[in-house]
């Protein structure tokens, strides 16, 4: 796997509705390597790759760009900005982060009234979005105005680290499924293959839907990012799946019950290339699956996700070992369907 590609993917900004650099990034790497590749009006990468044999089974794998972030709603006197979330933001991670804006490329912080100004129970509360703000250092509201707009997007400030195991960086959701998909476009493919790099997940599955429509598929993996909660003074039954224990493959969620042959074949394909597969062991949550599955006359639809700990945070942390057994379960279990098993 290309770990300097995933690092260039994550640190570049996609809050939903602002995927352009991201979409960029991809589009660039696969320019060459895929047999048509188109943008639609929603602004999703649509791409096709032609294989050594005709596939029997239509297969659409799908990844999705954007990344949560926020967005700002109003300027005050005093130069401070307002902001609303972009997709689901837990509030406990955000005082004192770093955040740029995505258009101005200005960086800002986020504020809270201080803890010492802070009365009674008030001093233990977690902090409401509203009494919030993003300082970009401006003196006023005029000269804040000289540099941004209501409207634009606000990213959390990535940076990137690496070791012989972990990586610890932002937006591993879903820069990794966006990394898979660029490895196989890249790939000498047994059979043809469709493939979605889509928008605005985050807020609503709401490129996936227009892009699976298009495609028409009938069978389709999603490759995803999910929670991995094996952290200090969480109960084993609690964690939901682990870091080092491979590819997370989902049985049912919020918005979607997994196919049931094609959950069981993910173990399967992921035991057939030597690598760990777990199953998320909780209903929760949801992905693009829950728009995939019931577009037109439906599509067998299964998630094949990255283990990640500290999911829509500024910075999340996953192991390379992980990465590479999603990548070799949706490689294989690819192969299968579109090569006629079911």
């Amino acid at each position: 796997m290309n770990m300097d590609l995933l690092k260039k993917l994550c640190l570049a900004n996609g809050v939903s509705s602002g995927e352009d650099e991201i979409r960029n990034i991809i589009i660039s790497e696969i320019d060459g390597y895929a047999d048509e590749i188109a943008v639609d009006k929603s602004g999703n990468i649509i791409v096709f790759k032609k294989g050594a044999s005709r596939a029997e089974n239509k297969l659409l794998l799908s990844a999705h760009m954007d990344e949560v972030g926020f967005i700002v709603t109003s300027v005050n006197g005093d130069g401070t900005l307002n902001i609303d979330e972009v997709g689901g933001i837990d509030r406990r991670v955000i005082s004192g982060k770093s955040v740029k804006l995505c258009t101005s490329k200005l960086n800002g912080v986020f504020g809270i009234k201080p803890i010492h100004l802070s009365k009674g129970d008030s001093k233990n509360e977690i902090p409401k979005l509203s009494s919030m703000y993003v300082d970009i250092g401006a003196k006023d509201r005029e000269d804040a105005e000289k540099n941004i707009e209501i409207g634009d997007l606000v990213a959390f400030e990535g940076f990137y680290e690496e070791n012989e195991q972990a990586i610890i960086t932002k937006a591993l959701d879903d820069r990794v499924g966006c990394l898979v998909l660029i490895e196989m476009i890249k790939s000498e493919l047994p059979y043809d293959m469709h493939f979605t790099f889509v928008v605005q997940e985050e807020v609503g599955l709401r490129g996936a839907k227009t892009a699976s429509y298009t495609v028409d598929p009938d069978f389709a993996i999603v490759v995803e990012t999910t929670t991995a909660a094996d952290i200090p003074n969480v109960e084993d039954s609690k964690q939901v799946c682990k870091l080092g224990e491979g590819a997370v493959i989902s049985f049912m969620d919020r918005r979607t019950v997994y196919d049931k042959e094609l959950y069981k074949e993910a173990f399967k394909a992921a035991e057939r290339v030597g690598v760990k597969a777990q199953a998320k062991q909780a209903v929760a949550g949801g992905n693009d699956s829950g728009v995939i599955s019931v577009s037109k006359g439906g599509v067998r639809t299964i998630a094949v996700s990255l283990p990640c700990r500290y999911l829509h945070a500024p910075h999340t942390t996953a192991y390379k070992e992980d990465i590479n057994a999603v990548f070799e379960t949706v490689n294989e279990l690819a192969k299968t369907i579109a090569g006629g098993k079911f």
